[in-house]
């Protein structure tokens, strides 16, 4: 099992914005120190939710900070994008870290977002796929021309800089949904895994993904599954616990987990068409129990519970853990730098 971190940039009460960055640009250098596989980013617009609009810009400087870390993003929503300016961004990371990036791409989901685009949320599956064709045409052809719904190249173009791995950059597809899962492991195109589900879904959906994938044909061994989770560990369950019910009592959950946070269409209030997996999963995330939490959604506990959960997501056919040590948690940075540092002293050894 590899150990990767996840940075949402959630920017709270009383932070600038350069104090959220630099916040994450030091735990990002701490990750390489302590032997972290890589790092994530999320890309969100308009609010304090996430405040990196551009995730190559925020990798670009990641690159020059770093020398061993993979950098990933969690996720890229191509469908707010011009996928030309996504592939030739991301394969210009790729040349500057020497062949580190890792891209992470999904259809999105917050309505919010769509609507300050000016996009249609029901239309971002069909967006998603068109995009997904452009950047792997021009990663895989010396020359590449596209005429789609969506978008055009209107002539045949060439790809500068190409990407330095071959054939290209790993990708990875998020994957909430369950036709999601199956629509991308019959391509072949591994899945990051919803950290907003609990175990018994994602391990079927690692399950689900290695069987289509390959009854499609494609050799699952040259794969790597990444899966999501909320991550805490603490010298005793009990103390695990206690922490777990503090944050909970002083965090509003609102602030997440609303109507922006929703894949509602604006003109019927409903989930947005494409979407109806989701009907009021954003809206119901406040009443989500610390019992549910501890026992079905978070890697929590004292370290051999917490190398308990992490076996659980490995035997299922995960190789990589994006940990969230508490991305929308108002921890100061010392308090977030022991965290990671006992998790990779009490929990990363049992997995070499």
């Amino acid at each position: 099992m590899k150990f990767s971190t996840f940075h949402l940039f959630h920017r709270f009460d009383g932070q600038s914005f350069k104090d959220v960055y630099d916040y994450h640009l030091e735990l990002v250098e701490l990750a390489e120190e302590l032997g972290f596989h890589g790092v994530r980013l999320a890309e969100h617009h308009f609010r304090d939710y996430g405040v990196v609009p551009n995730l190559f810009t925020m990798l670009a400087n990641m690159a020059a900070r770093t020398e061993r870390l993979r950098l990933g993003t969690g996720i890229v929503v191509l469908p707010l994008h011009n996928p030309i300016h996504v592939a030739e961004e991301a394969a210009m990371v790729d040349v500057l870290s020497g062949g580190r990036l890792e891209l992470g791409i999904g259809r999105g989901y917050q309505s919010f977002e769509f609507e300050g685009f000016g996009i249609d949320l029901a239309e971002a599956r069909d967006r998603f796929n068109e995009a997904l064709e452009v950047v792997l045409g021009l990663w895989g052809s010396p020359a590449f021309r596209h005429e789609g719904k969506f978008y055009r190249t209107g002539t045949e173009v060439e790809l500068v800089p190409r990407p330095l791995q071959t054939p290209s950059p790993p990708i990875h597809v998020a994957a909430v949904s369950p036709e999601t899962v199956t629509m991308y492991a019959e391509r072949g195109l591994p899945i990051l895994a919803d950290p907003a589900a609990p175990f018994r879904k994602v391990v079927k959906a690692a399950e689900t993904w290695r069987t289509t994938a390959e009854l499609a044909g494609h050799d699952v061994t040259g794969h790597e599954l990444v899966v999501a989770r909320s991550v805490y560990v603490a010298a005793t369950a009990e103390a695990a616990r206690e922490d777990q019910a503090r944050f909970e009592a002083g965090f509003d959950r609102s602030r997440i987990f609303n109507e922006k946070s929703a894949p509602i269409d604006p003109r019927t209030g409903k989930a947005a068409q494409g979407f109806e997996y989701y009907q009021d999963r954003y809206l119901k995330g406040g009443s989500v129990s610390n019992d549910f939490r501890w026992e079905q959604l978070e890697v929590i506990g004292d370290p051999e519970r917490v190398i308990g959960q992490i076996r659980l997501l490995r035997d299922a056919g995960f190789a990589n853990l994006l940990c969230d040590f508490g991305s929308t948690r108002p921890m100061p940075l010392e308090k977030m730098k022991k965290v990671m540092r006992f998790f990779a002293a009490e929990v990363m050894p049992a997995f070499k």
